[in-house]
């Protein structure tokens, strides 16, 4: 059910006026050119009658926040760190109903003004995704201020602003002995970010994405109306916003369900030597019913020393055999399995470990193990970026690529990237683990292969700045396309995952029988594609087709 309007200030009303007279006197500016801002480059915003004006418009608005139009070069940027365009101001909201008059605003101005809104939340976008050119950058993470509040009982949940953080989610629901089912490998995002695309983890084989674990949202559409939907409330809304790429509606809050939290995790690692019994084993894995909590694979290519690095996080099962294992010159792939427990369930837990252990055909010198608290477990990523800060390795280039593999397709994938294309360590991991669809709602906008059990295979390289080796930025890129070449003239059936894509022609194939609904939704809650400009998917003033 919708929401009611936030009320607007009566200076707000006149202002509409008095841009429409001054949008009337500008229509003879030139357009602006469609290409967008170039690879590496800062794309800066002229100063223009037009845009001092549109600054003017912003600072008569009343909000609980502010505008800053100065030394905004921070959200010129993002993880990825490739693509950078400087917007005319930040928004950095202390109400909801900043974010909805702002809109409101922009959407009155009508398509004379270049005016676009793209929502950012901890910056960890891969192609400028959260950036957009001379318009509105909204700091979503001033929304976070707002209290969480959990509510206990048989199906517990907690509200959240769009602009919180996972860690600090997490951290407030273990005070009630919960947490939230699924998880990002890496807990240092926004609710709204990563639930603008899916969310996937380890646990996503047993309940779904975070986006399959969300019982109501708040939106911001690019009207500037304020909407609470759910399944049973505004649902074409709300399935539209999950997975939707922040093209109808900018999430301002969550509702997220929650499941008892365990306190410790047995984190397991072991080693394959060929890629069948490794597929087969995680295949088993996550059809099995009484199976491990979370399931991801690796793909590890002539690293030398491998398993002496894992002993500063594992202990070796037989110190012996693990210490004559040689991982030089050989394609190995890691299976890395946690299983969930209280202290006082150790037995039953490691009777359970060790009988779903002997069903798999791992290298037995090569097992590992180690317990760990379950904060520790989920936020282990966090301790790599730390690392990575401290030598000056995080704000590097980061040219990932994400795809959803369907399973029947999954080992001439396998054949041609790891034998061919892939014949050395990247500078970053390979991640590679199947998920059930199963486990998946199929009314939201995410696109996944057209099979039961589809495979993620994440390739999460850093570029070294400079570097015109394997491992610059140039030659990542030009190996990234090669995958993807392959998998075009294969016909995989794959999707990208994060997708990145620079036509409207493109999207289209991506999207798929899907294309028709999405415009669709894109007409109804963002008629004048305002929002998410950084997608590349549609422009502002040119028709939504």
């Amino acid at each position: 059910m919708g929401s009611p309007m936030y009320g607007f200030h009566n200076q707000n009303n006149i202002l509409y006026l008095k841009l429409f007279f001054i949008l009337l006197f500008m229509g003879c500016i030139p357009d602006r050119t469609t290409n967008l801002p170039s690879n590496q480059l800062l794309a800066t915003p002229t100063s223009s009658p037009h845009s001092l004006n549109l600054t003017a418009a912003l600072e008569t608005l009343s909000l609980d926040g502010y505008f800053t139009f100065k030394n905004n070069h921070h959200a010129a940027k993002d993880f990825g760190n490739t693509f950078q365009s400087l917007p005319l101001a930040v928004l950095h909201p202390k109400s909801v109903s900043d974010i909805s008059s702002t809109i409101k605003l922009i959407f009155e101005l009508g398509s004379a003004s270049e005016l676009t809104v793209a929502a950012r939340g901890h910056g960890h976008s891969l192609q400028g995704q959260a950036q957009t050119h001379g318009g509105l950058v909204i700091n979503m993470e001033s929304l976070k201020a707002q209290q969480m509040q959990v509510h206990i009982g048989e199906q517990p949940y907690v509200d959240v602003s769009g602009g919180e953080l996972w860690i600090n989610i997490l951290h407030e629901t273990l005070k009630h002995g919960l947490s939230p089912k699924s998880w990002t490998d890496y807990l240092h995002l926004t609710v709204g970010g990563t639930l603008s695309y899916a969310g996937i983890s380890g646990q996503a084989f047993r309940h779904g994405p975070q986006i399959n674990n969300v019982y109501q949202l708040e939106v911001v559409t690019g009207q500037g109306e304020v909407i609470t939907c759910s399944e049973n409330n505004s649902p074409d809304l709300f399935y539209g916003v999950l997975g939707g790429l922040g093209q109808f509606g900018i999430i301002t809050q969550a509702r997220i369900s929650l499941e008892p939290a365990p306190k410790m995790v047995k984190w397991i690692r072991v080693l394959y030597s060929d890629f069948s019994s490794f597929s087969k084993d995680q295949e088993f894995l996550i059809s099995s019913e009484n199976s491990f909590d979370y399931i991801e694979g690796f793909v590890i290519i002539n690293r030398t020393g491998l398993l002496n690095n894992w002993r500063s996080s594992f202990n070796p099962k037989d110190p012996m055999q693990a210490s004559k294992f040689n991982s030089d010159g050989r394609t190995l792939y890691c299976l890395e399995m946690a299983k969930y427990f209280n202290p006082n369930e150790t037995d039953v837990m490691d009777q359970r470990t060790e009988s779903l252990l002997l069903l798999l055909h791992y290298i037995p010198s090569t097992l590992f193990l180690s317990e760990v608290s379950y904060v520790e477990f989920l936020d282990r990523v966090h301790l790599s970026e730390i690392k990575l800060r401290t030598k000056g390795l995080w704000e590097v280039p980061h040219p990932w690529m994400n795809l959803l593999i369907p399973k029947s397709k999954i080992h001439d994938f396998a054949d041609e990237i790891f034998g061919n294309i892939l014949t050395d360590n990247i500078n970053g991991p390979i991640l590679m683990y199947p998920v059930n669809k199963t486990k998946w709602n199929n009314n939201t906008s995410l696109v996944t292969p057209d099979e039961d059990v589809f495979y993620l295979v994440a390739f999460l390289s850093s570029a070294v700045p400079s570097s015109t080796g394997t491992d610059g930025l140039d030659q990542i890129l030009t190996q990234n396309r090669r995958i993807l070449e392959y998998c075009d003239r294969a016909q995989l059936g794959i999707k990208q995952y994060l997708p990145y894509y620079r036509t409207q022609q493109e999207w289209k194939a991506h999207f798929g029988p899907q294309w028709q609904a999405f415009i669709q939704r894109k007409s109804s809650y963002d008629p004048l594609a305002i929002l998410a400009p950084g997608q590349r998917i549609f422009q502002k003033a040119i028709p939504i087709l």
